[in-house]
């Protein structure tokens, strides 16, 4: 049996389901097996806001959606005013993901869905997702991680299906830029939202600028070193990202890759 035939098997067995939408890659996908599976009738969308998310993406999300015609719900959570998130704490994810699938539970049972299924794939297996405890805990199913689907995999079928979504850069919350123990909170999601924003206007779709105090470290692609390392394109940065806060801006020579702020958890600088 295929990926995708198991895929669907998978989501036929559900009948009815809520999915997690964030309008990346994964959740889209999903999203749209699950519609043509199932029938728009019996999917519903929902889409989570929240400070820690950039407007821009919500934005974007939204967009994707109402081109699919699928049911779209939309709601707020508030994990910046659980201590246990907003303290930063290296399991931080975890208490943001009990929040929304929280939510999402009681919408699905309020509505009539059955399961609640989120974007995650198999290749999250090999990162370190807090989050995935949560969704354990409160029974979300995860049917492109249970169907074998790769990131590689569901981008090249986004492509197929003409999702305007399969060559989207990686995203992941703001909150992800901040190293553990440094707490949360509006300021400093402002700042580093703003500053990737400017930086992607700039020219650089896969980006992260890492927030280390008054020190902003910025990743991107080894393919947009020379990009970057411009003078003027160094000068336009370097007086941008200090007039929103930042007194030291640094390059990081190893690249973007997810989860770098994670490197401390392994024992690395």
């Amino acid at each position: 049996m295929s990926k995708l035939k198991k895929l669907q098997t998978i989501l036929k067995n559900m009948q009815k389901v809520l999915v997690a939408y964030s309008g990346g890659v994964d959740s889209t996908f999903l999203l749209k097996i699950a519609v043509d599976t199932l029938g728009n009738n019996n999917v519903l969308a929902v889409l989570a806001s929240s400070e820690t998310y950039p407007a821009s993406e919500i934005k974007a999300a939204v967009k994707t959606v109402k081109k699919m015609r699928v049911k779209l719900l939309q709601i707020k959570t508030e994990e910046l005013k659980d201590l246990r998130f907003s303290k930063n704490p290296a399991e931080r994810c975890y208490y943001c993901k009990l929040e929304l699938f929280g939510k999402l539970k009681e919408i699905a049972r309020k509505k009539g869905y059955q399961a609640v299924v989120d974007g995650a794939n198999y290749d999250d297996r090999l990162d370190f997702r807090p989050g995935t405890k949560a969704g354990k805990k409160l029974g979300i199913q995860s049917p492109l991680k249970e169907a074998g689907f790769r990131k590689e995999e569901i981008r090249k079928l986004s492509k197929k299906l003409k999702l305007s979504t399969w060559n989207k850069p990686s995203m992941a919350c703001l909150a992800s830029r901040i190293p553990y123990g440094v707490r949360i909170n509006n300021r400093i999601l402002n700042q580093i939202g703003e500053a990737e924003s400017y930086l992607k206007g700039l020219y650089f779709k896969q980006v992260r600028v890492r927030h280390h105090g008054n020190l902003a470290r910025i990743e991107v692609t080894p393919k947009d070193f020379k990009i970057l390392l411009k003078s003027a394109m160094i000068k336009k940065i370097a007086e941008k990202l200090k007039k929103i806060g930042y007194t030291y801006i640094t390059f990081d020579i190893e690249g973007f890759r997810s989860g770098s702020m994670n490197l401390v958890l392994k024992g690395r600088k």
